[in-house]
């Protein structure tokens, strides 16, 4: 079986840069062995102008038999021997491409970083990829990634024209885009098109599904087809993938609002400066107000994926950073997002994620600086508020609490939402600026804050900012309850007067 892929490039800028980006220098033919048979690597061309990485897997069937599963049958006994293994992309293929190219699947090239980082104009030529579904289901495939996409049928036999089409496809694939993106699209859509895998399906297929697909799965058209046929069609698999790709799609939606939608099918030319996304602008808020606070310990309560959590470990004065979260599978992907099992052991001391619920009062959340609570509120159904203010602000009680929660008056701007509708279907009510400060101002007051208000975004005259957040700031001299204490030695005061007269 059989795979190319190539690019072009200038003198400045030359394609045999490819050969850095794959960890294989084109002037070398290099054989790596694997389960099943033999990768070789070579390069048919390889200059400043064009440049043609070819992996070929020289398939072993009497190895593919030996490690393959047991089957009585005479039919099947031939059919381990004499089948389309050696010469039609499949799973084998996918396999080899993780083994060979590692190093490139990660985007990892300490010699061209910046080159790894950039979209490359590529070619991928498969001549032989069983397909089951036809062309239509390969264009369905590849072309909401970004792909053009030619796709030919292969005959049975050209002698007998009148046997019709085979299930296998030459498939062309161009497109501009990273080298790593590319070969993640590969690793997971070529046994998704053969529908069947070599070997055993475990759990750990899941992770490997999710991390190929980064990016990119969670939103395909296709995604419950392509999920269930690189699981085998494992039910249980299936639905767990299926799980953690929808909280990372809720996960990306809450971060990217109407407004980022908007600015992401907004047809400015190129030359136009384009908008700083409303999440990545909330973020900067934050860290703002964080380091105006002095705060070096912080909590990030319902950290979701881990985007603050990532952000504050690129500032070395927030020395201890705990991420909390209810739900074990956003922690995991968090974990992740984070490499946290890859990263240095000073780093790892900073940070810690754990799981928990804001609706009760946590021992683990006492004496921190700085709490933050971005975009969590309005995920509470109404009467659970209480519970989680006094989780935050009377029993944890950081010296500095950030809320951030989205201003629906500002809704209106966005022709995208319609009338009555909320931003997220998550979000189970959205404020305007008043019922915001309102509960604000009740907050602080019951348990010893001072609150001011900072817009996030651009603050519109008329309907104000898209997103609002509030800064508590503990008073000096207040502890917890310190107002409901005051209320309560006023009564009673007032009841000793009350008697004596």
């Amino acid at each position: 079986m059989f795979l190319t892929i190539s690019t072009t490039g200038t003198p400045e800028r030359p394609a045999t840069d490819l050969g850095f980006l794959l960890h294989k220098h084109p002037d070398n033919a290099q054989a790596f062995s694997t389960s099943y048979g033999t990768a070789h690597v070579l390069y048919p061309e390889a200059s400043a102008e064009r440049c043609t990485a070819a992996l070929l897997l020289e398939v072993d069937p009497v190895a593919l038999v030996r490690r393959g599963k047991k089957n009585n049958t005479a039919d099947a006994a031939l059919a381990q021997y004499v089948n389309d293994r050696p010469y039609a992309a499949s799973s084998l293929l996918a396999v080899a491409l993780s083994a060979v190219f590692s190093s490139a699947l990660r985007g990892v090239c300490k010699a061209r970083p910046e080159r790894a980082e950039e979209p490359l104009p590529l070619r991928v030529e498969v001549p032989a990829l069983p397909a089951r579904g036809g062309p239509d289901l390969v264009r369905k495939l590849f072309e909401p990634l970004g792909w053009t996409v030619e796709v030919e049928r292969v005959g049975l036999d050209e002698r007998f024209p009148e046997w019709g089409d085979s299930r296998y496809v030459r498939l062309v694939l161009e497109g501009e885009m990273r080298l790593a993106q590319a070969l993640r699209h590969l690793y997971v859509l070529l046994p998704v098109l053969d529908d069947a895998k070599h070997y055993w399906v475990s759990a750990d297929e899941v992770d490997k599904l999710l991390r190929a697909g980064e990016g990119w799965l969670a939103g395909h058209p296709e995604q419950r087809l392509i999920t269930s046929r690189y699981l085998s069609r494992r039910w249980s698999l299936t639905r767990e993938a299926m799980q953690r790709l929808e909280l990372v799609r809720l996960a990306d939606a809450d971060d990217t609002d109407v407004e980022e939608i908007d600015n992401a099918v907004d047809e400015s030319t190129d030359t136009e400066e384009k908008p700083v996304p409303l999440a990545v602008r909330r973020r900067e808020a934050i860290l703002d107000a964080l380091r105006a606070s002095g705060a070096a310990r912080v909590l990030d309560l319902g950290c979701g994926q881990g985007q603050l959590v990532q952000e504050l470990l690129k500032d070395v004065r927030f020395t201890e950073i705990v991420g909390l979260d209810v739900s074990v599978r956003a922690l995991t992907i968090a974990a992740r997002r984070l490499r946290l099992e890859r990263m240095g052991e000073r780093q790892a001391a900073r940070v810690q994620l754990v799981q928990g619920s804001l609706a009760y009062t946590d021992k683990r959340l006492k004496g921190y600086d700085a709490a933050v609570l971005s975009e969590v509120i309005e995920h509470l159904d109404l009467p659970r508020l209480p519970a989680l203010e006094y989780a935050v602000f009377g029993s944890a009680r950081p010296r500095t609490v950030l809320v951030t929660t989205p201003n629906v008056e500002y809704n209106v701007r966005w022709e995208t939402l319609p009338a009555g509708h909320v931003r997220h279907g998550d979000h189970r009510f959205e404020w305007t600026r008043e019922e915001f400060r309102t509960w604000a101002e009740r907050v602080a007051g019951r348990h010893g804050y001072d609150v001011r208000y900072v817009p996030v975004g651009d603050d519109d005259p008329e309907v104000g900012p898209p997103t609002q957040m509030a800064v508590f700031t503990v008073r000096e001299a207040a502890g917890p309850g310190t107002a409901v204490k005051k209320t309560a030695v006023k009564k009673t005061v007032e009841k000793k007067k009350e008697a004596a007269a």
